[in-house]
């Protein structure tokens, strides 16, 4: 019965961290005390992010018209769905090279939260195996 229940507060510490890092990039290793990893993938990730906005607009998180890029987006954290309904709803429409350019500053900041999170998911499940292993 303790292993079972050992096996499910790991999982759920597991799902914690992954769901920790997506909500906030860097926070699923800020909570595996992997505190200068979380202040580079914050800083990184959110100036990125705010740079790509800053090119194209709000406009280029486009939840009907640009579903590829907004799966990557998407990445980045929750919040991209509530600017998405915003752009959605309002007059941010943005052609041309700076549309493409926001997209990909965006896109791939969203891809590099996903290898975070899958990394602080990963570092969390090592350490909770070494210190059940010694």
């Amino acid at each position: 019965m303790t292993a079972l229940r050992s096996k499910e507060n790991h999982t759920l510490f597991l799902l914690t961290v992954g769901l920790l890092a997506w909500f906030v990039p860097g926070a699923g290793h800020f909570l595996i005390k992997e505190k200068k990893h979380a202040i580079v993938i914050f800083v990184t990730i959110v100036l990125t992010f705010c740079a790509g906005l800053y090119v194209g607009s709000i406009g280029v998180i486009n939840p009907v018209g640009a579903k590829p890029w907004y799966v990557a987006q998407i990445m980045n954290s929750p919040i991209v769905a509530a600017l998405g309904y915003v752009a959605k709803n309002g007059d941010y429409s943005v052609f041309g090279r700076p549309n493409e350019i926001g997209q990909i500053y965006t896109s791939i900041t969203g891809l590099l939260n996903l290898l975070c999170i899958v990394n602080a998911v990963y570092l969390a499940h090592l350490r909770k195996t070494e210190t059940a292993g010694d």
